[in-house]
C-alpha cells in the first residue's frame, strides 16, 4: 500500500559533494532514486539560524526544506533508508543539536500515530520549528496533524522558534515532480 510521508531535510556543514545546498538537493535526488520511494514535491529551500545548546560553539548557517514523499516502506523501513542516506552524506550522530552534514527527520506518516523507542509520530517537534512548518505549508498545507487537529498551514502561522530562527527562502519556487 503506498503512503504519502513527509520528511524535513538540513545541512550546515559541507562536504565533499559540496555547500548544504548541493547536499540536500543531492538527498532529494539520492531519495528519488530509491526504488520504493517518490518524491512527489520539495520545498523550496531556507536559510536558517543555528539554534546550539547552551555553552555550545555558535554553528553555520543550515539550509532546510521539505519533502512529500510516496513509499510503500513501513515507518520504521523508511526511517532506517532516512538514516542510511545521512551516513551516505557523511552524517556522524556525536552529539544533540549539533552540526551535520545532513539530516533528514521523518515528520509525518499518513495520519499515523507511532511510540515506539525507534520512532515517534508525527514527528515530536515539528510544531515547535518555523524552519519545519514554513517550508511544509508551502507543500503541504491542508495535511492535518495528526495529534494537534490543526492544519499545517494553522501551525506554520505563528511558530515559537521564528524569532530564534529566522528562517528566510533563497530559491523562488516548490518543486513539483
Amino acid at each position: 500500500m503506498t503512503e504519502l510521508c513527509a520528511i524535513a531535510l538540513g545541512s550546515n556543514l559541507s562536504s565533499e559533494i559540496g555547500d548544504s545546498e548541493k547536499i540536500v538537493q543531492a538527498a532529494i535526488a539520492r531519495l528519488a532514486n530509491h526504488p520504493e520511494i517518490e518524491v512527489v514535491k520539495v520545498s523550496r529551500w531556507y536559510r536558517t539560524k543555528a539554534i546550539t545548546l547552551p555553552n555550545s560553539a555558535p554553528q553555520p548557517d543550515y539550509i532546510n526544506g521539505c519533502a512529500i514523499l510516496k513509499t510503500i516502506l513501513s515507518p520504521l523501513q523508511l526511517l532506517r533508508a532516512l538514516f542510511y542516506i545521512e551516513q551516505i552524506f557523511g552524517r556522524e550522530r556525536r552529539e544533540r543539536w549539533g552540526a551535520r552534514t545532513l539530516d533528514l527527520d521523518l515528520l509525518l506518516y499518513s495520519d499515523r500515530l507511532i511510540d515506539s523507542p525507534e520512532l515517534v509520530l508525527p514527528h515530536p517537534r515539528m510544531s515547535d520549528r518555523a524552519f519545519v512548518l514554513l517550508p511544509l505549508a508551502e507543500i503541504a498545507a491542508d495535511w492535518i496533524h495528526p495529534v494537534t487537529g490543526l492544519a499545517i498551514a494553522d501551525l506554520a502561522q505563528n511558530p515559537p522558534d521564528l524569532d530564534l530562527s529566522h528562517p528566510i527562502a533563497i530559491n523562488t519556487e516548490a518543486l513539483a515532480l
